[in-house]
């Protein structure tokens, strides 16, 4: 008899509850469709959106407090290695291994320290602080619920009254309905008018406690892991001092963004004249290929020094018997007045060769002597407008490539680095010439072709190449 009665209880439990939801769902239908009234508390609703939104906050600091963390447990196992490392590496006779090794068993006790920590004080009280919202969000959900009871008694009961044939019993019972889900709302909503605003004061606090934690933790972590860096940093010091003959140097690297030639000035050959300057290494560099002279150091390679936007080379000084090609043209000109040219020594030499070799009915260099015009703009002038050369043998005319402006021929061997570098031997000859674009000169460097190479293929694209000024001498 108790088991069925106890079924009995159960199953009107059930279709009262059932009867509950029958009846909440046709009252919110109802103030949907207009036809009903629905009591609303705007400040109760401010708390509720507060609510949300406080919640919605500390589930976003929880997760990202949970990710630091996470990267501090990385960042220990990663410190961790590295102490490993270095103790496999450190060699027994070496100076300050124990001392090495009792630094790296404290480090690895700091940073578990720090974790325990952070979860302990900052972890920890974010869950505590967020474990208080679950229970209050149902409340706030079961308040709706009742507050939709209480709407649906209130209108039964004012249905009743306003009712044709009024039925007192009826109404006596509505009545007592009424007043019984207005007691259990009433209830509900106080308690929460009165945790809400009081829960959402709180972040202020919570927030201030948790970061100054955080904050806290991380500075005194960081003091102590200074000193233990510190201590590290002597013993390396100690070590270095008695092994200090094998001292590694790291030297900076060209980076791969930047230009391939800059206006870094070639290391100039060994040759001991006033304008040599120090030489400079750069680390990973092979030494230059070839001989060089027994007891001097070898020129280095001035392609891996060059960094930096290209710029072009200072105007030189040094006195030539090059004419522009402006002025050759404008010996045809009847107001023409030469340029007075300042000659080298090598000049007679070589205009009494020129002269040697000239054929009949040319001027010589002599009779330009005696002439308005200079022998070096005599020189010049022939060999431009012939576009030839004249050998001092008399052998024959060899063609220049175009732009030709003078020879040059190396005195050291000089390794290319590049596709557009030429490679030279000492005793080489070049002929050089000038750059397509002259922003692309780097000072230092010349352009020009192997006078082998130019008068074997004639082709100036596949011949010439830049090579560095200072590994040459200029002979014409």
């Amino acid at each position: 008899m108790a088991e069925m009665g106890s079924k009995g209880v159960t199953a009107g439990k059930i279709a009262s509850n059932v009867q509950k939801k029958l009846t909440r769902a046709q009252e919110k239908v109802l103030q949907k469709l207009g036809k009903a009234d629905e009591t609303k508390d705007e400040q109760f609703e401010q708390c509720v959106q507060n609510f949300n939104k406080q919640l919605t906050e500390g589930t976003r600091l929880q997760k990202d407090l949970r990710t630091y963390l996470a990267s501090v447990k990385a960042m220990h196992e990663a410190s961790k290695k590295l102490n490993e490392c270095l103790q496999e590496v450190y060699e027994p006779d070496w100076p300050g291994r124990d001392e090495a090794s009792k630094i790296a068993e404290n480090n690895d006790l700091l940073w578990m320290d720090y974790h325990q920590k952070l979860v302990d004080q900052a972890l920890l009280t974010m869950d505590t602080y967020l474990g208080q919202f679950p229970d209050i969000k149902s409340r706030i959900a079961k308040r709706g619920r009742k507050l939709v009871d209480y709407d649906s008694a209130r209108h039964h009961y004012e249905s009743l009254q306003t009712a044709k044939k009024k039925d007192e019993a009826k109404i006596a019972k509505a009545e007592e309905e009424l007043i019984k889900a207005q007691k259990v709302f009433e209830e509900m909503n106080v308690d929460l008018q009165e945790e809400l605003p009081s829960l959402w004061n709180s972040r202020v606090g919570f927030y201030v406690n948790t970061f100054q934690s955080i904050a806290g933790l991380e500075e005194n972590f960081h003091k102590e892991m200074s000193k233990l860096n510190q201590n590290l940093n002597d013993v390396l010091v100690s070590l270095e001092k008695q092994h200090g003959s094998n001292t590694f140097t790291v030297k900076a690297q060209p980076s791969d963004s930047a230009p391939a030639k800059g206006n870094k000035s070639p290391s100039p050959p060994p040759d001991g004249s006033p304008a040599a300057t120090p030489e400079i290494r750069v680390n990973h560099e092979p030494e230059p290929a070839g001989a060089a002279t027994p007891g001097a150091a070898l020129p280095k390679s001035p392609s891996q020094l060059r960094k930096g936007p290209p710029v072009p080379p200072p105007p030189k000084h040094t006195p030539s018997k090059e004419v522009k090609q402006e002025q050759i043209l404008s010996l045809f000109d009847d107001t023409f007045v030469p340029e007075i040219s300042v000659t080298t020594p090598s000049q007679p030499a070589e205009a009494s060769e020129a002269a040697g070799a000239q054929e009949p009915g040319e001027t010589t260099a002599s009779e330009a002597a005696s002439s308005s015009l200079p022998a070096v703009v005599v020189e010049t002038f022939s060999a431009t407008v012939n576009g030839t050369v004249e050998s001092g043998s008399g052998a024959g005319r060899l063609d220049l490539p175009p732009g030709f402006m003078f020879k040059v021929q190396a005195q050291h061997d000089y390794t290319a680095t590049d596709t557009d570098e030429l490679q030279l031997k000492a005793g080489d000859v070049v002929l050089v010439i000038p750059f397509q674009n002259p922003e692309e000169q780097d000072e230092g460097w010349l352009m020009g072709v192997k006078e082998s190479d130019w008068n074997q293929h004639k082709e100036l694209e596949k011949c010439r190449g830049v090579f560095p000024e200072n590994f040459t001498e200029r002979v014409q």
